[in-house]
């Protein structure tokens, strides 16, 4: 039935011939895969003559491969992956195997409940999938996502250099990082484009402001001079190792560790820390923190003086040793209730202690509450600081965090009285 509407279609159009041609075409030319594409994809086609890749005659076959000449093969053009680029691109794709974009895809599958969402979800990579495949992927990987029929999003550098364009210009721009960096848990195009900087930023794309405007992007930031490695002091969680030195704050990221699963409910490690430590998701050393610091202070310091840099950060640093404490003591209220028996231990659980990244697959009410507390307002509280936007470091930050612990210690009380209650057998 495909076939027969294809044909229809084709003939319809009037380009059967074109379709024909190169369905019966003995070997793959260039010309010969315009001429095809230019019937069946005709944007695609757009885009490449666009790129600098077909300015420099980089054709089809350097990417894709030539065993695929016909309409009945298409299963043979080979999908490019980070070393397909590298052929070219050498220095680019090791800064980017280095950085944390690189182990985007490792980060989601160590996610506990990732396998549980949606097959939509999960093999069309439209939920974590969809940001998270700009990771890289072993060989079996990949052959177990083209199973799945997603015989895409292998690429991973086509996540900013979007196909078939591959825009230097495109993935310069703040937008570029849109589609990934907003949202529940990670809002950073909201803080940014609503913060000065950002502001300035669209300005300047808007021509209201001069092009010499003095305006950062993400990526004056977090690329300095191009760099693909997109690493940050904090890590996504804004946990690290060593703790800090002062006693509270450091028992508080030690109970925080313990709600991630990293160190189990006595404070030793778990298998998970070895997850942690492979994904690359903190930094787990002072001089690999340090590091990361200095190279962001390098950059601030090219607009601001060296000390009103140093206290910007600073504040962030604080920011998040204020929300550890609210966070904190959230999850001891719920580690208590599984001390008490109050709460059961899941089957699915390592230990009776709450384990913030089943995220909203977390059992009970209480636990979704502390989730969104983790993952959202604890995120924003500290990112709006780094960002730059006092209204997400407040009001969706900091102001939800103490709302949460409200919420999570009235919801713990009914659940003991309720406990009290029951007549014990």
């Amino acid at each position: 039935m495909v076939r027969k509407v294809l044909i229809l279609a084709l003939a319809v159009t009037g380009t059967w011939g074109v379709w024909a041609t190169a369905t019966a075409a003995p070997e793959t030319t260039q010309a010969s895969c315009v001429g095809c594409h230019k019937a069946v994809t005709p944007a695609l086609v757009a885009d490449w003559q666009l790129s600098k890749h077909a300015a420099n005659d980089v054709d089809c076959a350097a990417c894709h491969g030539d065993q695929h000449r016909s309409a009945a093969d298409t299963a043979k053009a080979l999908i490019p992956t980070p070393d397909t680029c590298a052929t070219c691109h050498e220095d680019r794709v090791a800064q980017f195997k280095r950085g944390k974009h690189a182990f985007a895809w490792a980060a989601m599958k160590a996610m506990p409940t990732t396998h549980a969402l949606p097959v939509a979800m999960r093999e069309g990579m439209k939920g974590c999938g969809g940001c998270h495949k700009i990771g890289l992927k072993s060989e079996q990987e990949v052959k177990e996502l083209k199973a799945s029929g997603a015989g895409f999003g292998l690429a991973s550098c086509d996540a900013c250099h979007t196909r078939h364009t591959f825009s230097v210009t495109e993935a310069r721009q703040p937008q570029a990082c849109q589609t990934c960096h907003m949202g529940f848990d990670h809002p950073q195009w909201e803080m940014y484009s609503a913060s000065k900087h950002g502001v300035r930023y669209l300005l300047k794309q808007a021509k209201v402001l001069p092009a010499e405007t003095p305006a950062p992007t993400c990526q004056t930031c977090h690329m300095p001079e191009g760099n693909h490695e997109v690493r940050t002091p904090w890590g996504f969680l804004a946990v690290r190792l060593p703790l800090p030195e002062e006693p509270q704050w450091a028992a508080d990221q030690t109970t925080i560790l313990q709600a991630l699963g990293v160190l189990d409910p006595a404070g030793k490690p778990t298998p998970r820390l070895e997850v942690v430590k492979a994904a690359q998701v903190a930094r787990l050393s002072a001089e690999d923190f340090q590091k990361e610091r200095e190279k962001l202070l390098k950059v601030c310091s090219q607009c601001h003086s060296s000390r009103f840099a140093q206290e910007q950060v600073q504040r962030g640093d604080e920011m998040i040793k204020e929300a550890d404490h609210l966070l904190a003591e959230a999850i001891r209220e719920v580690a208590g209730l599984y001390r008490d028996g109050i709460l059961a231990k899941p089957s699915s659980y390592a230990h009776a202690f709450p384990d913030l990244l089943t995220f909203h697959d977390a059992p009970t009410p209480i636990e979704q509450k502390l989730f969104v507390m983790h993952l959202e307002h604890r995120m924003r509280a500290f990112q709006g600081t780094f960002h730059a936007n006092p209204d997400y470091a407040l009001w969706y930050g900091w102001s939800e965090l103490k709302r949460d612990l409200a919420e999570i210690k009235a919801m713990a009380s009914e659940l003991r009285q309720a406990h009290a209650a029951t007549p014990k057998r």
